[in-house]
């Protein structure tokens, strides 16, 4: 095993660190992929595409993964900076564009897997799911609830996100509204998600979710487990069924 990843050893085979080394992964949205993208990174995934065409704004800077000095550049040239200053060696590929349906399907194949970080300002996060559906390529879903990451694996022969609802507007919350109700219905509440999405829906004006460093940093761990497990042929959950992490739910 490299020297690089020599503290991976016992939890990961050399075999194992080797295919995660050229595992192709695409990842749409470089706000919480930021995050993702630099824990897969360390753990040994060297072959990442990001896509996104926004800048560094100094709101992001409460969670995700850049510095004062990257304020005003293109995300996807911030971050590649910063992962090619962990592994020179990676193959990091930068795109500033935004993703259409004029140009998903070339930006998606060639690839084995693809994270799905797209805002839902359109029907675009559809738009690419079914894409990645027609190549065979299965979709994890990272969304951040503050205190607690959640993370949903489409598998491309099974039920979609679509099938929940195929209208983008308020598509997150509702999402999460529906997974809070599939708690209560099994008797495990979630009041402080509850609570959360009550408060947003009560503000006076129209402003992006409330979010917190802790749940990014849930997600690229979960995300990044789940790609492991995932190309060493592991068990995952896919949706319905769904990962939910916060300490806020242990009580002991």
């Amino acid at each position: 095993m490299e020297e690089r990843y020599i503290r991976n050893r016992i939890y990961i085979r050399p075999e194992e660190q080797q295919l995660v080394k050229n595992y192709r992964i695409l990842l749409g949205g470089v706000g919480i992929g930021s995050i993702i993208a630099e824990c897969a990174l360390r753990l040994g995934f060297e072959t990442i595409t990001i896509i996104d065409n926004d800048i560094v704004e100094e709101s992001n800077l409460n969670r995700q993964n850049y510095c004062m000095e990257d304020i005003g550049k293109p995300k996807v040239h911030a971050l590649k900076e910063r992962l090619l200053s962990i592994n020179p060696n990676a193959k990091i590929s930068a795109i500033k564009d935004f993703i259409d349906k004029n140009n998903v399907e070339e930006l998606i194949k060639e690839h084995d897997i693809a994270i799905n970080a797209l805002d839902f300002k359109s029907e675009i996060p559809f738009v690419f799911d079914e894409a990645c559906q027609r190549y065979n390529i299965p979709v994890l879903h990272p969304y951040n609830i503050g205190w607690g990451g959640l993370v949903i694996v489409v598998e491309p022969t099974g039920p979609q996100l679509k099938d929940f609802s195929d209208n983008w507007q308020n598509f997150e919350v509702r999402l999460i509204e529906h997974i809070v109700n599939y708690f209560k219905f099994w008797s495990q509440p979630k009041p402080w998600i509850e609570n959360i999405i009550t408060a947003y829906k009560n503000e006076k004006t129209v402003l992006p979710p409330p979010q917190l460093a802790i749940a990014s940093w849930i997600v690229g761990g979960l995300c990044t487990n789940i790609l492991f497990n995932i190309v060493t042929g592991q068990k995952v959950k896919r949706y319905p069924k769904f990962y939910l992490s916060s300490i806020i739910d242990d009580r002991n």
